[in-house]
């Protein structure tokens, strides 16, 4: 459950984290807590982030709504963090594109050049990378 900054608001405070968070959509997002997305999701969360899952088959992860589709998401995305096959994600390149994120971090396993290609001909930073790794590093 993620913590609720409405107290501290109200009494005039303001949160650097709060006003700075951006919005991280991990496409593919499990609820089994041995997978990666499912362990990205929670990171993501614990870093700072609006982590957001995304996965038309799971109602809910980490107690948030999953949304069916990246159409779902309302508001902007900063970043979109891929954990399905190529062939999973080839007929949502329309969507991802349309959603507009300023990078798209394709994980280990999710390698889709035409998804990297539309991305980077659309104007989306395109990074080969791990989540995990580059959460821990300091370099997400």
């Amino acid at each position: 459950m993620r913590k609720d900054l409405r107290p501290a608001l109200a009494r005039g405070g303001t949160s650097v984290k709060f006003r700075t968070m951006k919005t991280v959509v991990v496409l593919g997002a499990s609820a089994k807590p041995d997978r990666y997305s499912f362990k990205a999701l929670k990171r993501l969360r614990e870093h700072g982030y609006n982590a957001l899952p995304v996965n038309p088959g799971v109602p809910e992860i980490l107690g948030e709504t999953c949304h069916p589709s990246i159409r779902d998401v309302a508001g902007p995305i900063d970043t979109v963090t891929m954990y399905l096959s190529e062939a999973h994600s080839t007929p949502l390149i329309p969507d991802i594109i349309a959603a507009a994120p300023r990078r798209i971090v394709i994980n280990p396993g999710a390698e889709n050049p035409q998804l990297a290609n539309a991305a980077e001909a659309a104007g989306i930073g395109v990074v080969h990378g791990c989540t995990l790794v580059m959460l821990q590093a300091g370099t997400f």
